[in-house]
């Protein structure tokens, strides 16, 4: 009877095993984790959505500064694949923390000069504006923030004394800049134009090359050395997927230029000197 017993636990695993994973506890997606840079989230609403419908991910977004994600990267951070300013993921690359190659380069923006969208003053450009008092302007932190060195290149295009001339206030995003603007605690700053155009009406641009000439942004992809190996088909996937030609389109509608748009095709967009 024991031995009967025995028999019949035996053949009903061995049924188990052969009808597959028993009803109501379903096998879970691996979870791919994207780090991106806050100018891609109003895109992301979109296209994260899409990726996890059509290829059945569960896809996890931890947005930040492009420097932040690449500074958390490098200390080891849990990230799959990496979506940032191309200077941040060219440092990781030269530092073999990249898996994929070097960055895939996939839109661009440009830095542009914006106040508030509620504001009554007229809009004057970035060289116009008067030295007799220092205005509040809003920029990115140099040391935070990928925009900082760009945003300190077309101040002292203006004016290489910009610090005496301007009452500069620091944020670690464009999120925070517009922000800023939107709470009067500064009264123009320097922003993506995609972060601009983005930002539900709360600022408008007034000047499209605050620093005289239109300087390219560009914006880029990896999957990062912190990828997981369970994780790394889907890394590739969502790779191939954010780089063809429906999702490149799609980024246009967000305010993104595609990256071979940098040399005439903004060119009368143009207001500079």
């Amino acid at each position: 009877m024991k031995g009967i017993r025995k028999f019949s636990k035996a053949l009903a695993i061995a049924v188990g095993l052969a009808a597959g994973p028993v009803i109501g506890a379903p096998v879970q997606a691996e979870t791919l984790t994207i780090g991106a840079a806050y100018s891609l989230k109003a895109a992301f609403q979109e296209v994260v959505p899409m990726f996890e419908s059509e290829f059945g991910a569960s896809v996890k977004v931890v947005y930040g500064s492009s420097q932040t994600l690449r500074r958390e990267v490098e200390a080891g951070s849990p990230v799959d694949v990496l979506l940032s300013a191309v200077d941040d993921l060219e440092k990781l690359h030269k530092k073999g923390l990249t898996l994929n190659g070097g960055p895939e380069v996939y839109a661009q923006t440009s830095l542009v000069f914006v106040m508030s969208a509620a504001s009554q003053a007229m809009p004057i450009s970035f060289h116009e504006m008067s030295s007799e008092r220092r205005t509040r302007v809003a920029i990115g932190a140099y040391e935070n923030s990928a925009a900082g060195p760009i945003t300190a290149r077309a101040l002292r295009a203006v004016d290489p004394s910009y610090k005496d001339r301007f009452r500069l206030i620091s944020a670690t995003h464009h999120d925070e800049v517009i922000n800023m603007i939107r709470k009067g605690e500064a009264e123009v700053g320097l922003v993506y134009r995609v972060d601009a155009i983005n930002n539900s009406g709360q600022v408008r641009i007034i000047d499209e090359t605050p620093g005289g000439t239109y300087t390219p942004v560009r914006f880029g992809q990896a999957v990062v050395w912190t990828c997981r190996d369970e994780a790394r088909a889907a890394a590739e996937q969502f790779s191939d997927f954010f780089k063809s030609a429906r999702i490149q389109k799609l980024l246009l509608k967000y305010g993104f230029e595609p990256a071979t748009a940098f040399e005439g095709a903004v060119a009368g967009r143009r207001t500079g000197p």
